[in-house]
């Protein structure tokens, strides 16, 4: 009876795991379905998409390889543009300094010349004239102080003229 007993328990452990079976493959049959229906969708709306931005690319491609060269090509010209300004504007520079230092120099040399010529006069007119001044001035004291001071350069005699003495060195 008990061997009875235990084939039956295991007879219903068995249809139990059969029903139990069952009702997971019915499960994963209804999730299978709705899968498929759901990839079915996602095919139908999103294939289109990805066709038309496949077509979009494959149209914009060209375009976008004419647009990239045409930078490239653009961006050569304006460094090129900007390595010749930069020497120009370097050569500019260097002669505008050159000019700066010859005029400098130009300048130096005449005001070197003014200064020697100011002092070639002054050795050569001004002291030699202030010298003959100073010689007429002490001559003419000497005469006066000789001939008794009665000679005057107006013409009157008998005054004594006073002669400064700042007028005696000039």
């Amino acid at each position: 009876m008990n061997l009875n007993i235990f084939v039956a328990l295991t007879g219903i452990a068995v249809l139990l795991q059969a029903g139990v079976l069952l009702a997971m493959y019915v499960a994963m049959r209804k999730s299978s379905d709705r899968m498929e229906l759901l990839v079915a969708e996602v095919k139908a709306k999103l294939l289109p998409t990805v066709e038309q931005a496949q077509a979009m690319l494959t149209d914009i491609r060209p375009r976008l390889q004419v647009i990239a060269a045409n930078l490239e090509e653009t961006s050569n010209v304006v460094r090129g543009q900007v390595e010749r300004s930069e020497a120009a504007v370097d050569d500019l520079v260097d002669r505008a300094r050159l000019q700066v230092i010859r005029a400098d120099e130009l300048l130096t040399r005449t005001m070197d010349r003014v200064e020697q010529t100011s002092e070639m006069v002054h050795k050569t007119v001004i002291s030699p004239v202030r010298q003959l001044a100073g010689l007429l001035q002490g001559i003419t004291v000497g005469l006066e102080f000789l001939f008794g001071g009665r000679v005057r350069r107006d013409g009157n005699r008998n005054e004594r003229q006073a002669v400064p003495q700042d007028e005696m060195f000039i």
